[in-house]
């Protein structure tokens, strides 16, 4: 079982986004028995909430339920997931930074490093924009997430279904 775990700063937008994206993929091709999704945030301000409104809508839009409860990324995460995914820079060096020693650095990724049609070096936090943000993330998650099934895949983590 390879498990994924996705970060963002509060885990109501982008991270919870990306957590149910895959799930949503790994249904489709029916890999779920071969991969366990989960999110978390690098800030404590969110933590107990569910999935951002504004966020869940542009998901609906897209077919996807956002499911979920808001929760702080800690070190013990480094022990339980194969692969951590980080938004942004910003949430990336604040994971290598919960990891001092750089035992764990290799498990790291930035998302985007998987885009295959996107160009975004990060996803951008959708939280004070305007509905637009949310639907672009959502886009652009979808690319990511694709692209990380067929690293997924390629790499031997998982079957090619």
């Amino acid at each position: 079982m390879t498990k994924l775990l996705f970060v963002c700063l509060g885990n109501i937008c982008r991270s919870p986004s990306a957590e149910n994206i895959m799930v949503h993929l790994l249904k489709q091709r029916r890999l779920s028995d071969q991969v366990q999704c989960d999110s978390a945030g690098t800030s404590s301000y969110h933590i107990g909430s569910p999935p951002d409104r504004r966020m869940t809508a542009a998901a609906q839009q897209q077919g996807i339920t956002l499911t979920g409860q808001a929760r702080q990324f800690q070190s013990e995460d480094f022990e339980r997931f194969d692969w951590i995914l980080a938004m942004d820079d910003q949430n990336y060096r604040d994971i290598l930074r919960v990891d001092p020693t750089g035992q764990h650095h290799h498990k790291v990724r930035k998302i985007c490093d998987f885009c295959r049609h996107h160009s975004d070096q990060g996803v951008p936090d959708p939280y004070y924009g305007g509905q637009d943000g949310f639907r672009d993330v959502i886009d652009l998650l979808f690319d990511a997430c694709e692209g990380l099934l067929v690293f997924l895949q390629q790499e031997g983590s998982i079957s090619q279904g």
